[in-house]
């Protein structure tokens, strides 16, 4: 992918509007050029951009880990649109009119882990809104065909959005194992990805499923996406073993009933440590979560030793688009209820200012352009 060369300024009528940060934590509404079409990419008006949390660690950080923001960027990368041009060295099965999906990373297809089918931790990956490379929050996109994925008629634009978010808890789920029918798990957080992984855990059987947050009421909309759900609001009060133990509680009075899955969605030291004593021995902690710190305090290295805990990680997804585009396709997935706010194009500004704005409560915060 060749990235847009970003010279912005703020203009009255842009034919390309897009939404920039700076590495100076500014955002502002700008202009960039309209890429031209390569001959193995697609152009694509954007119609969907969901704002993420990555977003705001740029916005807020200016980094995400080691990923440093050194010059202005265009932000966003969960997207979906409609084909306006096909290049001349396409052979998918692509046409102008064509409604997709972004999948929002392009790997190098060469190095060992592309060819060994984890191209999701290709270190010379391109991916859409991470320095150096623009992302969708612009009206047009150029972006290599082969991550471009048709979605269906009975699919919405922000549904097609919403498809990356769901790759991440879809493939969590598939890293972690163990997410059988009747077997309990445990979700941790009930951000978007939290609330993405409950529902996905939900289809594939897991029962009970507990979900824990520091909100009550984003855990009350969790249950409404899964009624059966269990709940439990962390008790900053507590240490992490206490809340742990009250966590358990809710899963039985045996060791046998405890969660041999947990799926961590926040990121933040406190949740993961508070996860790795409520497993169960021999079980699994998957971290979806992605934090700004490289290190992790008082993480509990004996107890999950003595128990021989599994400890995975995530990095994105791959090969992960059919599948969520079947799942929310056929029914089983009702990913729009997650969308809480929209927003036009013109407007993206407001739209990160709602996200951060703690007297207007958000899930998923929709950037649209029609």
């Amino acid at each position: 992918m060749t990235p847009v060369q970003l010279d912005v300024q703020a203009q009255e009528s842009p034919q390309n509007p897009c939404l920039v940060v700076t590495p100076t934590h500014k955002i502002f509404s700008a202009t960039a050029p309209i890429a031209s079409c390569q001959p193995h990419e697609v152009k694509i008006h954007i119609k969907s951009t969901g704002i993420c949390g990555t977003d705001i660690h740029y916005w807020k950080h200016g980094r995400v880990g080691d990923l440093a923001l050194e010059k202005n960027l265009i932000l966003g990368h969960e997207t979906a649109g409609q084909i306006v041009q096909v290049g001349s060295a396409v052979r998918k099965s692509l046409k102008v009119g064509d409604r997709v999906a972004i999948e929002p990373q392009v790997p190098c297809g060469e190095c060992y882990l592309c060819m060994d089918g984890h191209y999701n931790l290709c270190q010379s990956v391109s991916f859409l809104g991470v320095p150096p490379t623009n992302g969708s929050m612009q009206r047009y996109l150029c972006t290599d065909a082969r991550f471009v994925h048709i979605i269906p008629d009975n699919m919405s634009y922000e549904e097609g959005a919403l498809v990356e978010v769901f790759s991440v808890a879809w493939h969590g789920i598939r890293k972690a194992g163990g997410i059988t029918p009747g077997k309990p798990c445990m979700v941790a957080g009930c951000g978007p990805i939290g609330l993405a992984t409950l529902m996905i855990a939900d289809v594939a059987g897991a029962y009970p499923i507990v979900a824990t947050d520091i909100s009550e009421e984003r855990l009350g909309f969790a249950k409404t996406l899964v009624p059966s759900l269990r709940t439990y609001c962390s008790d900053t009060s507590l240490s992490i073993h206490e809340n742990a133990m009250k966590i358990r509680s809710l899963f039985g009075n045996s060791e046998y009933v405890m969660p041999p899955v947990v799926l961590e969605c926040t990121g933040v030291a406190s949740s993961i440590n508070t996860s790795c004593y409520v497993v169960r021995r021999n079980g699994i902690v998957t971290i979806l979560g992605v934090s700004c710190k490289n290190e992790l305090d008082g993480f509990p290295f004996m107890p999950l030793s003595f128990g021989e805990v599994d400890i995975r990680f995530i990095n994105r997804y791959a090969d992960s688009w059919p599948a969520v585009i079947n799942l929310i396709s056929s029914g089983k997935l009702d990913a729009s209820k997650l969308v809480s706010h929209r927003f036009s194009l013109e407007e993206a500004t407001k739209a990160f200012e709602c996200v951060v704005d703690p007297t207007r409560p958000s899930i998923k915060v929709m950037i649209v352009d029609n």
